[in-house]
């Protein structure tokens, strides 16, 4: 009987959940789409049970969208929040979980457990700590420190980080009121998220095309915010995905534009010569959630939670 892990990666449009022995074996999946947790959950259930039928579940493991409950002590802990999501604010996930298998559960947010994966197996491995970001239709990023994922008083919340406005390369003053419904144009988010580079084009961003000035503005807004987390958390590797970088060779071109941003304040030659083994794209892809709901499954197990 193999051993096995339950994950699920919870997005806001969507639950993808698996049943795997590793990152490399992925057993069984399915998507479902996120409804209510009424209907959403014992979906989710549903399927791990099944497919996990005639193996060892050892333990599930959880990467959520947020905000979430991380303090083990509060009350509410493994809990969605105050999100925006309809239906889902101040929701149980752990519990029902625990409650269904009775094996430990890891939980985290979902970039956190992206970060986790990708420095167990992917694109971060052997850095430490180490920053995962993704940029699609809001900006979240995860962070580890010391092998495991960055907790305080809360997770952290990369996309809200306060940036200022950058001109266009032709020389006019970005004015979009942004994006972020706490923040307007004031945060990452709100200035550099999918929706923010689709508003001000006046289409959804997948139908820009790539040599749309819009994008060298993108790539100027990513590595503001980039340069924020290199000065504040000094990571040995960034990760950065989504669908946004996807388009207009953003990535390339946010990597030039962070050399600019340090202005050689940073000495290191990870950051100074070409960088492209510094910001890098995530060797999962679009699996790196459901890999690092895998990592929190096999972390929960060695913590019993």
């Amino acid at each position: 009987m193999a051993r096995v892990y339950g994950a699920i990666e919870g997005g806001g449009t969507k639950f993808v959940c698996a049943v795997a022995t590793g990152p490399h074996d992925i057993l069984a999946r399915i998507r479902l789409d996120t409804r209510t947790p009424d209907v959403t959950i014992p979906d989710a259930i549903g399927f791990i049970r099944e497919a996990s039928r005639g193996h060892d579940l050892v333990a599930i493991g959880v990467a959520c969208f947020g905000p979430i409950e991380l303090d083990q002590a509060a009350p509410d802990y493994g809990s969605v929040t105050t999100t925006v999501k309809r239906g889902w604010a101040h929701t149980p996930v752990v519990g029902p979980l625990r409650e269904a298998f009775g094996v430990p559960v890891g939980f985290d947010t979902d970039v956190n457990g992206a970060a986790l994966g990708e420095v167990r197996w992917g694109a971060a491995y052997g850095c430490d700590p180490a920053v995962y970001v993704t940029v699609g239709t809001g900006i979240g990023g995860g962070v580890i420190v010391n092998g495991a994922p960055l907790h305080g008083l809360m997770h952290p919340e990369i996309g809200h980080l306060p940036i200022p406005r950058i001109a266009w390369p032709d020389g006019r003053m970005d004015d979009y009121a942004g994006a972020c419904s706490y923040h307007g144009g004031g945060c990452f988010e709100g200035l550099a998220s999918g929706p923010a580079v689709g508003a001000r084009a006046g289409r959804p961003a997948e139908e820009i095309p790539d040599d749309d000035l819009i994008w060298e503005l993108e790539a100027g807004y990513l590595a503001v915010g980039l340069a924020s987390i290199v000065l504040a958390l000094s990571p040995r590797r960034i990760v950065v995905g989504g669908g946004v970088l996807q388009r207009g060779n953003v990535l390339n071109r946010t990597r030039e534009r962070l050399r600019d941003v340090l202005a050689g304040y940073v000495g290191r030659p990870e950051v100074t010569l070409p960088n492209d083994a510094y910001v890098v794209a995530p060797r999962f892809g679009q699996d790196a959630g459901l890999v690092g709901a895998i990592a929190l499954a096999e972390a929960a197990v060695g913590s019993g939670r």
